[in-house]
C-alpha cells in the first residue's frame, strides 16, 4: 500500500458517495431511508473501498494498521487526553457555525426518533473503528510509506476532513485527524484512536439524549436561537479553556508515548527524512477526488 493506491481507494469514496446522493435522490419520491441505513451506507462507502484496495495490493491488514497491545495506564490516559482535547474542537465547530449549520445539530431529531442504544452503537462504536481502521490504519500507514510523518499526518487528516463531505464538520474532523495520528505516534496502536473516537463520538450521542431527555426542547431549535454576539462571546470563553487544556493534552500526549516507550516515533513527526519509495504523494486520483468533494460541499452549501 502506497500514495497513489490511497488516492485511488479516496477517490472510489468520494465517487460513491455522490453517486449514492444522486441514486438516493432519484428513488426519494418512492422510498426514503430512515437514519439508521443511511448510516451504515455512509460507513460501507468508506470501509469497501479500502478493504478492496487492500485486498488487491496483499498486504495484511493486521500488520499494516498496528493493533498493537496498550498499558492499562496508557489508556486511563487516552480517556483523560480525549476529553483534555474536546474543547478545541468545541471552538473550532462553534467557529464553523459562524458561518454554516451544525450537521450534527440539523439531524438531531432523526435520531432522537431511534432508540438510544442503537444510535449509540451506530455512531459511537460502528463508526468510529470503520473509520480509525481506513483513515488512521490503511490511508495514514499508505502515506507513510510514500513521504514523511508529517506529510502523512496532513494528507489523511485532509481526507478525513473531506470524508464528511459538509464544511462544519470538515473544520473540526481535520484537527481531529491530526490529533488522532499524533495518538497513534504515541502508542504504536490504533486501539488508542479507536478509543479517543469512541468516547468523542458517544458524548456527543449522549449529550443529544440528555438534552432531549430534560426536556429542553430540540438542538435544531436551540442552535436557531443563537445570535451571532452569542456564538462570538462563546467562542472567546472557550478560547481560553482550550488554550489551557490543549497544553494539558500535549503534555498528557508526551506521558502516554514515554509509558509506551515510543518518545521518539512522536519527535519524528516533526522530523523530515528522503522518500523512500520515490512515489508522488499527490496525484490526479487525489485532485480528483478533492475537486468532486469540495464541489459537492459547495453545491451543498448553496442549495442548503
Amino acid at each position: 500500500m502506497n500514495s497513489k493506491k490511497v488516492n485511488r481507494i479516496f477517490l472510489a469514496v468520494i465517487l460513491l458517495h455522490v453517486g449514492a446522493v444522486v441514486l438516493l435522490g432519484v428513488l426519494s419520491p418512492f422510498y426514503t431511508l430512515t437514519i439508521v441505513p443511511n448510516f451504515i451506507i455512509s460507513q460501507l462507502i468508506v470501509l469497501v473501498p479500502a478493504l478492496i484496495g487492500l485486498l488487491i495490493s496483499g498486504e495484511n491488514l493486521i500488520k499494516l494498521v498496528g493493533f498493537r497491545r496498550i498499558k492499562i495506564s496508557s489508556v486511563l490516559m487516552i480517556i483523560l487526553f480525549t476529553f483534555l482535547a474536546m474543547p478545541l474542537t468545541t471552538v473550532i465547530n462553534a467557529v464553523s457555525m459562524l458561518f454554516v449549520d451544525n450537521t450534527v445539530v440539523a439531524i438531531s431529531g432523526d435520531i432522537l426518533e431511534i432508540p438510544f442504544f442503537v444510535m449509540l452503537l451506530i455512531i459511537g462504536i460502528i463508526g468510529p473503528f470503520s473509520e480509525e481502521l481506513v483513515f488512521r490504519g490503511i490511508i495514514y500507514q499508505g502515506y507513510k510509506k510514500s513521504g514523511t510523518v508529517l506529510q502523512a499526518l496532513f494528507l489523511s487528516a485532509c481526507l478525513f476532513a473531506l470524508m464528511h463531505m459538509n464544511f462544519n464538520q470538515a473544520a473540526y474532523a481535520l484537527i481531529i485527524g491530526m490529533i488522532l495520528v499524533a495518538l497513534v505516534e504515541a502508542t504504536g496502536s490504533l486501539w488508542s484512536s479507536v478509543l479517543f473516537h469512541v468516547i468523542f463520538n458517544s458524548q456527543q450521542v449522549c449529550i443529544m439524549y440528555l438534552y432531549d431527555s430534560f426536556g429542553m426542547g430540540g438542538l435544531d431549535e436551540a442552535q436557531s436561537q443563537i445570535t451571532t454576539d452569542i456564538m462570538l462571546a462563546a467562542i472567546s470563553g472557550y478560547l481560553i479553556i482550550a488554550a489551557i487544556t490543549t497544553t494539558l493534552a500535549a503534555c498528557v500526549l508526551a506521558w502516554i508515548a514515554k509509558n509506551e516507550h515510543r518518545e521518539e516515533n512522536l519527535r519524528d513527526i516533526w522530523r523530515t527524512r528522503k522518500n523512500k519509495t520515490g512515489n508522488t504523494m499527490v496525484t490526479v486520483p487525489l485532485l480528483i477526488a478533492v475537486v468532486s468533494a469540495f464541489s459537492y460541499m459547495a453545491l451543498d452549501f448553496i442549495l442548503y
